[in-house]
């Protein structure tokens, strides 16, 4: 409903305040490239985890700074662990190329499925180059991991529980490859399996969850092998189960699936960090619909959690929830799911949103730490909720206010914001290299 001309004025006056705390409190950013961007993240040094986000999946700005913030954590903090918001086959061929660890057998190239350009950009591309430098100089107790946390890949991960039995255990992978045949028929589009269950299909949850006990069962032999390889080939036995669950409850809700998603992604951080042992520290790459606290937004209010607000739970202060956000440019999306990528132009935000707010302090970028000291007076004016844009690997301007606006309040949604006024889209690379990329592999560039 349109407020009265009264309020109008109200509510102007207000925002005008609010812009003038917020132009107090940004502090200005030099871009990305520069040396002394990553300083200005000195003080989350403390933290065991810094979750960055990203209010779009196609942001040349958005993965530049995040890359910055990492090699700071990295090389002035000693974070050990960077997770992505990705799946772990895809993410593991990267962790063996930045580690120099064996490659796994008849290995493909990652991220090849869509959406291709959200981890198959020239941006990350630049930044496992840089991991697989540092790494160089380390001992292998030294090396940063590279590590993915999402819940997408059943197909690749049965492979992987099977290739690795078959190298260590060859009785028990064809007992594997007996239990993993329930899911075969669907491993080429798992939705379809939860389609089947709905219809009274039986499902593959016993067959699925048994092979990651009896997996776990010979645990103490199979280290003494590899230990890394046996983590790997575990984690992937949790994605199995997890993804059957995933694709089994998809069509109760949206809100079940994506709790189980988020809870996974936090288990598998959980997991990576006590395979680190006590010096581990993680930065995390997820979108900011991800990192921030569910809690503080509308998909909270309806009942959903996420990995910031069960890393904010479990972690208190020593977890740090970094957002970001964008008022126009263009940015790499599709138009629907599975569609080509295109570049597109996003729109000014509305006049109602944060961004609006941040748009009308001018600072091109800037950092806005809410737990500076200070800072209670513009915690306070923004205690009640607004609009907040979230655009992911779809971006439908034409629905826009339907599409990619929510509510939330944004200084108890993250602890800081990162901001940029413009931004520009993501370089994506080729979706599958071509051939004599074996010099550039994995990404074939």
């Amino acid at each position: 409903m349109a407020l009265s001309p009264a309020a109008e004025r109200v509510r102007e006056r207000t925002d005008r305040e609010v812009v003038d705390l917020l132009h107090g409190a940004g502090e200005h950013l030099p871009a990305p490239e520069r040396d002394d961007f990553g300083s200005y993240f000195d003080r989350f040094a403390n933290a065991k985890i810094v979750l960055l986000g990203e209010s779009t999946h196609g942001t040349s700005q958005f993965y530049r700074a995040r890359a910055a913030i990492t090699r700071q954590l990295i090389e002035r903090h000693d974070f050990n662990i960077v997770a992505l918001e990705a799946d772990w086959p895809d993410a593991a061929t990267l962790d063996r190329l930045v580690r120099q660890l064996p490659s796994g057998p008849a290995e493909e190239p990652p991220f090849v499925r869509f959406p291709t350009w959200m981890w198959r950009n020239i941006e990350v591309k630049e930044f496992i180059d840089y991991l697989r430098i540092h790494n160089d100089a380390r001992s292998m107790a030294q090396r940063v991991e590279l590590r993915g946390l999402d819940v997408y890949s059943l197909s690749s991960s049965i492979a992987a529980v099977i290739d690795y039995l078959e190298r260590v255990d060859p009785e028990r992978a064809r007992a594997a490859r007996e239990r993993y045949s329930c899911l075969t028929p669907w491993q080429s589009d798992p939705a379809l399996y939860g389609r089947a269950v709905l219809s009274g299909r039986d499902t593959c949850e016993d067959e699925a969850a048994a092979q990651l006990r009896e997996l776990l069962e010979h645990r103490l032999a199979y280290v003494g092998h590899d230990g890394e390889a046996f983590f790997n080939a575990a984690q992937n036995a949790r994605i199995v189960r997890a993804a059957e669950q995933y694709y089994r409850i998809m069509y109760r809700g949206a809100t079940e699936s994506w709790n189980l998603r988020d809870r996974h992604m936090f288990d598998t951080l959980q997991y990576v960090m006590r395979q680190r042992g006590p010096q581990a520290k993680a930065v995390v790459w997820a979108h900011n619909s991800h990192i921030g606290n569910a809690a503080a937004t509308a998909m909270g209010w309806a009942g959903e959690f996420n990995i910031g607000e069960l890393t904010r739970n479990s972690y208190g202060d020593e977890a740090v929830l970094i957002g970001f956000g964008t008022d126009r440019g263009t940015v790499a999306a599709a138009s629907d799911w599975g569609g080509e990528m295109q570049i597109k132009s996003v729109r000014p935000a509305r006049d109602d949103s944060y961004e609006s707010l941040f748009r009308r302090t001018s600072l091109a970028r800037s950092l806005t730490d809410w737990r500076s000291s200070g800072r209670s007076g513009l915690r306070d004016i923004l205690a009640g909720p607004r609009l907040e844009r979230a655009i992911g690997v779809v971006y439908r301007p034409e629905t826009e206010l339907l599409s990619h606006y929510f509510e939330a309040v944004l200084p108890e949604q993250f602890d800081a914001l990162v901001w940029f006024e413009e931004t520009q889209a993501v370089t994506a690379l080729a979706a599958v290299p071509g051939k004599g990329a074996a010099d550039t592999y994995p990404f074939g560039f």
